[in-house]
């Protein structure tokens, strides 16, 4: 029998906005003034990661001067200037942000990514007053794939975990939204979708306007 959901929680990068070529080429130019020479490959491999942990393993693995702050905030600055000039919706977010809209249910935003770019993300899409609550997992003791960030947004939503319905592109995220008790559409980018883990997820789409379709059908 199908779970009809009374909110949907958005991760932010890669689902809201299409935010994961930004943030690599924010890594690589920040990452190489400080010495550390990354490839897009590598960029890949800790995509759904909150960020302080993605500096703590490249500097594990490539020890430099640099401190782990002053590369956050070297990328950060240029992630930052580049959601500002380039950053867009991904293709069919304002629609399925309408649906959730018309259709009463709550809406929610849980990403790993620091607050100050959740924020610069939401106004720069225009998408801020789309939201009933938005929470970053930078203070919290752990992060994705952790479902600490998924939890407390159901909280705040005032939705049971398993009334709640998540979209997320990263399998770390799969893992704390199923971890959290919840519905999972896995939207996984070009580049994972063969990956086996997906399989965790309730449903798997290939864009976010049939994710959005699937929403659809849960509907009563």
């Amino acid at each position: 029998m199908k779970q009809v959901p009374e909110a949907v929680i958005f991760d932010m990068d890669g689902v809201l906005v299409n935010s994961e070529p930004l943030w690599r080429k924010a890594m690589i130019k920040g990452f190489s003034e400080a010495g550390v020479y990354l490839t897009e490959e590598d960029c890949l491999k800790t995509q759904g990661t909150r960020f302080k942990e993605v500096v703590q393993y490249w500097k594990t693995i490539h020890p430099v001067s640099a401190s782990a702050k002053e590369i956050e905030a070297q990328v950060m600055l240029l992630l930052l200037n580049l959601i500002r000039s380039e950053g867009k919706p991904m293709p069919f977010i304002p629609e399925t942000l309408d649906f959730c809209k018309k259709n009463q249910l709550k809406i929610g935003l849980a990403t790993s990514s620091d607050t100050v770019l959740m924020n610069t993300v939401v106004d720069a899409l225009h998408i801020r007053s789309y939201f009933d609550i938005m929470v970053s997992a930078e203070f919290m003791t752990y992060g994705k794939p952790h479902p600490e960030v998924f939890l407390t947004c159901a909280e705040k939503l005032g939705v049971r975990p398993d009334k709640c319905l998540v979209i997320e592109d990263s399998i770390n995220g799969v893992v704390a939204a199923k971890a959290a008790q919840m519905q999972v559409i896995a939207v996984p980018d070009p580049d994972h979708q063969q990956q086996r883990q997906f399989a965790l997820a309730d449903h798997k789409a290939n864009t976010i306007k049939e994710a959005c379709n699937i929403l659809h059908t849960l509907m009563p």
